[in-house]
């Protein structure tokens, strides 16, 4: 299962790549269209649908490696229980609002697919194209979350705890041994 959640993950950080190089992709189109005066048709709409699916799908992968603004501060001094109850509050509450998120922006997308909603640029593009993504990345990091509850309620370290450390957080394994 763990190869499979990274595999997902890495596959996500992936897209959101893409989906970046597209955006200069686009833009740079555009760009030497305008120099030889050719209009690139609805790049503008395009890049922003890249945008999109970029922010939503690089969510999980971020949070894994701690890059999700997270104030630290106060769980870090608190006793060994009570950080070990806040930290489950906090991820519990995160993935249930996530999980309500992603419910409703894969519901936006079936919906869209269902009633042929079409984008109203230049371009007639589907809008359950550029909604997939985001409801994607969404649904990732829901499981994402949920992953790093059940490790805490395990006993185990979360996701992030790892790469927090380099913010001034000792590491699990220096933790143990300290």
């Amino acid at each position: 299962m763990r190869v499979l959640l990274d595999g997902l993950y890495r596959a996500c950080a992936v897209l959101a790549a893409v989906f970046l190089v597209a955006i200069g992709l686009l833009i740079l189109a555009q760009m030497l269209g305008r120099l030889i005066g050719v209009v690139v048709p609805s790049a503008n709409e395009l890049a922003g649908f890249c945008m999109a699916a970029t922010s939503f799908l690089a969510l999980a992968p971020t949070f894994r490696r701690a890059g999700h603004i997270r104030v630290s501060l106060v769980v870090a001094r608190l006793p060994p229980s009570a950080r070990l109850w806040t930290e489950v509050w906090c991820l519990g509450f995160a993935s249930a609002l996530i999980a309500y998120f992603a419910w409703y922006l894969v519901d936006l997308a079936l919906y869209s697919a269902l009633h042929g909603r079409l984008s109203p640029g230049l371009l007639p593009i589907p809008l359950w194209i550029p909604q997939a993504g985001m409801a994607f990345g969404t649904v990732v990091l829901a499981v994402a979350l949920l992953e790093s509850l059940v490790a805490v309620l395990r006993g185990r370290p979360p996701s992030y705890a790892e790469h927090e450390a380099g913010a001034g957080e000792p590491t699990v394994e220096r933790r143990r041994r300290g």
